[in-house]
């Protein structure tokens, strides 16, 4: 399939031609939630804690006799079955990480660019360059309409681009290694360098 191209001033800059495999697949969306499940559990930092009732601070001492009170049997104040007892099988810390198959990670990547695609919200840029200065970039995406984007470039950032782009909000960059499902789905508008092409399709050929 054929795209224009673009540059961040407005004016075209020729076509470029994007991989049907890539970008002309039909959008699974069981495979993307497995992709953004698989990716969202492994960011989750899993240190919740509760105290067992070995770890709360009351007297281990047996709080009355064992007969003859008419009252129920107990032993300390840390049974669970008291207040500001220990928890009885409480959460512990522990990994929410699981397994995803290299080759369903990089087939979740491939459909998540072809939603975009699908979905018209796929720009190619000529190149992601500036000289560092907010106020000229934000001019430049409000003029082009791009309210929640994700900028892909190549291997690396143009670090001017990147000085520029982090004030303003509602946009992310990322270099073409740190594509990922989660994040091309996030934004409302996915914007692609022709550096950023290239290095995706040998990525995920």
């Amino acid at each position: 399939m054929k795209l224009d191209v673009i540059n961040l001033d407005g004016g075209k800059a020729g076509s470029v031609e994007l991989s049907e495999d890539l970008f002309g697949l039909e959008p699974r969306t069981d495979i993307l939630h497995r992709v953004v499940r698989w990716q969202r559990n492994n960011a989750q930092a899993g240190t919740h804690k509760v105290k067992t009732r070995s770890e709360t601070s009351y007297s281990t001492k047996k709080i009355y006799r064992q007969k003859g009170t008419g009252g129920a049997r107990h032993g300390d104040r840390n049974a669970p079955i008291f207040r500001k007892g220990g928890i009885y099988k409480g959460p512990t810390p522990r990994s929410h990480g699981h397994e995803l198959t290299k080759k369903f990670r990089k087939l979740g990547l491939k459909h998540a660019l072809s939603a975009k695609a699908k979905a018209g919200e796929l720009v190619v840029i000529e190149n992601a360059d500036a000289e560092g200065k907010t106020s000229a970039l934000a001019k430049q995406v409000k003029n082009l309409g791009w309210k929640r984007a994700l900028i892909i470039d190549g291997a690396t950032v143009n670090e001017g681009f990147a000085q520029a782009a982090r004030n303003i909000e509602g946009l992310d960059i990322l270099p073409s290694m740190g594509a990922n499902v989660y994040d091309i789905l996030k934004r409302d508008t996915l914007v692609l360098t022709k550096a950023a092409v290239e290095a995706l399709e040998a990525r995920l050929k």
